[in-house]
Formats: structure tokens, sequence, C-alpha cells
């Protein structure tokens, strides 16, 4: 087997379109996030390799899992996170449940409705706000909002994304029944601009992602470490501008990234959005977990 597996992951936390381990962060908190981060980006690589077959990518990812649980030492980017969560005495389980989804997309390329893409979600998104919950101590209380949150982040992506996805890895997370909808398919994907049908078609998916936004945002209130607020504030601001540009823009032929000075505006104005729920409390989380309750 290659050793392609022992490398490092080829994007850093500073590359990604929201915030890791940033020093909103305390201090003490980073390392761990950061191991989780390396590894769990390591093995989406594997997952996302167009050289690699779907059984190649789920043998390496089976020694990922092997190495996350001390049963194999190979893989180097893995022991980080396995002394980390150790030392801190967390389970395994939210790296495994992201395993669970990379195998996921060694094998499965289409997406029929949006339930089996929010099924998805819950393994490849919920599981990384989860852990740096429960690193910080925080209740499963706030798992549900998290959980949207994530899962609002990830279908951002893979909408701001999906015409490379569609051309490198013949991978779809744009849901079947949705495109059917507007009398398009995944062909449209592969163009340098979107039809009307398909732009229709990502714009109402991009709208149903801002429902989840909505509901993610009453995150940041419920967390109890006011640093973690903060940053999860920030991360929902975010969402809201990145999901706001994709129901205007054709995500085909029209930037829906933010630069720098945006990214850097948009962070302030999310530090500001979590110091002003932090001084009003919660309302909006109080009257979610009213309807759950």
């Amino acid at each position: 087997m290659s050793d392609a597996i022992l490398q490092p992951a080829t994007k850093t936390h500073r590359d990604e379109n929201f915030p890791v381990a940033s020093a909103l962060i305390a201090r003490a908190h980073r390392p761990v996030v950061l191991a989780f981060y390396n590894f769990v980006r390591a093995a989406d690589d594997i997952a996302d390799s167009p050289e690699l077959s779907p059984d190649e990518k789920i043998a390496r990812l089976d020694r990922f899992e092997a190495a996350l649980l001390g049963r194999d030492d190979s893989v180097e980017v893995a022991r980080p996170l396995r002394e980390a969560l150790a030392a801190r005495k967390l389970p395994a389980r939210h790296a495994l449940d992201l395993l669970y989804a990379f195998r996921m997309d060694a094998t499965k390329t289409r997406y029929a409705n949006f339930d089996e893409l929010m099924h998805y979600c819950a393994y490849s998104a919920a599981p990384v706000g989860r852990f740096v919950l429960d690193v910080h101590g925080e209740s499963e209380s706030t798992w549900p909002a998290n959980d949207a949150l994530c899962s609002a982040l990830q279908i951002i992506n893979h909408t701001q994304d999906c015409g490379a996805d569609y051309r490198n890895l013949d991978r779809v997370y744009i849901p079947q029944d949705a495109l059917a909808k507007y009398g398009t398919d995944v062909a449209a994907l592969g163009a340098d601009k979107a039809t009307p049908a398909l732009l229709a078609c990502l714009h109402e998916l991009s709208a149903r992602t801002e429902k989840l936004v909505a509901e993610g945002r009453t995150l940041s209130p419920q967390v109890k470490d006011w640093r973690l607020s903060l940053e999860t504030a920030v991360i929902g601001r975010l969402a809201q501008t990145l999901v706001t540009l994709l129901q205007k823009r054709d995500p085909l032929s029209q930037n829906v990234h933010l630069n720098k000075p945006e990214f850097l505006a948009w962070t302030l104005a999310g530090v500001g959005d979590g110091f002003v729920g932090r001084i009003k409390g919660a309302p909006a989380a109080a009257a979610t977990q009213a309807r759950r309750a």
C-alpha cells in the first residue's frame, strides 16, 4: 500500500471557509481541536482522491480507524488525536462517525432527496461540532442546534463546489428529486454556467439551507464557554452571509466565496452578534427548547 496514507492533509485549518481552532478558542483547547481536524482532513483527502478506487479508499479508511483505536501505529496523523482523546478521556465516536461518512463518499455518488442528504450530514458534519462541544464540556442539549448549523455548513460547501464535485469526482450532493422538480439533471452541473432550471434548483436548496442556519444560530447563546460562544456566533454569521450569496448567484460561473477582507468583516460582525446574544440572554434558544418539550 502506498505511503500516501501517512502523508499529512493537503489543506490546513486556515484554508477552510469557516474558522477552525481560531484565536477565539481558549489556547488550552486548540491543540486537541487541531489534532482532530488534521486527522479528519487527511481521511477526507483519501475519500476525495480521484486516483484511488472505492475499495482502496475504504481499505485506507479502515487503517485510519484501526490507528485511532490503537490497533495500527502506521498512520502518523492518528497518533496526536489518539493521545489527546486518552488524555482528556474523550470518546472516539465523533471521529469514527466521520470515517463512516468518508466511506459513504467512497461508494455513494448520488442522493435521492433532502432526507438522504441530511442523513449523510449527520455523519459528515454534525460530529465536528459535537466534538468541539465535548472538548469544552458542553451539554448534549446543544447538539440539535449544533447539528443544524453543521449540516447547513456542509450543504453550503456542497452548493459552492457542486460543479467541481461533479466534474472531478462524479459526486453530486444536490438531491435528485430537486433536480427533477425543475426539469434538469446532473449533466447540467458540468456546464460553465447554470441553466435557469439548475439555478432555480440551487436557489431553492439554499433557501432550505437558510432555515437550518436560522436554527443553528441559536447555538451560540446555549454555549456556556463564552469564547466558544463567540466562535459559534461567528460561524453562524458567516453561514448566513454565504447562504444569502448562494440564493442570488450562480456557483458555476460566479464567486460564492468570501475574500479575506469580507471574511474579516463578517467575523467581526459575528463577534458582535455573540456579545449581544450573551447580554440579552437566549430567548431564541429557550423558544426552541420549548418547542421540543
